[in-house]
């Protein structure tokens, strides 16, 4: 009986070293964001300055983004804090190409995700009569990276116009961080 114990528990701690190797599957292009940051960006809000998180969440089925950006209150303008939550989801495939996007000002924004060498881009849908949105993730050297935002207004939904952008530097990896 002692002689199958062992090889049992070692079969054990194997299957879930691999279920967890497994979970990260199809997550390879966001390894590098994932972390803490924070960033200074400017644009037409005005110039300020946030943090964001990205953590693998429900066992690694999804990645859940938590951001706060601050904008100072300048030439009259007020104040603005600025709190939002995206989660990127897997298609049945197991692939990232979905993300849902919520805010403190009521915005939901559904993007499709595409790839290329050193960027990660989410781009809304085309909604009749409604703005349509674009999101960059660009990887830098080591540990940075630009964000941009950009806007098309309704009717010319191809002509995206910047909204923000930002440098963003890592401050902690995800192994540093608290669950």
């Amino acid at each position: 009986m002692r002689r199958l114990i062992i090889p049992i528990v070692l079969m054990l701690v194997l299957a879930q070293s691999l279920d967890a190797q497994n979970a990260m599957t199809g997550w390879e292009k966001w390894q590098y964001m994932m972390g803490a940051w924070n960033g200074e960006g400017s644009g037409q809000p005005g110039s300020g300055s946030g943090s964001y998180t990205l953590k693998p969440k429900l066992g690694a089925c999804i990645l859940e983004r938590k951001g706060v950006t601050d904008i100072p209150a300048m030439n009259g303008r007020p104040a603005v804090h600025h709190e939002d939550v995206m989660i990127i989801y897997k298609n049945k495939d197991g692939n990232p190409v979905k993300a849902l996007y919520f805010d403190n000002e009521n915005h939901v924004i559904p993007y499709d995700i595409t790839y290329s060498d050193n960027r990660i881009i989410l781009v809304s849908e085309v909604n009749q009569g409604a703005p349509r949105f674009r999101l960059t993730y660009e990887k830098m050297e080591d540990k940075l990276m630009n964000i941009k935002f950009e806007m098309a207004m309704p009717g010319a939904p191809d002509d995206f116009k910047m909204y923000l952008e930002g440098k963003n530097r890592k401050t902690k990896e995800l192994s540093e961080m608290t669950p």
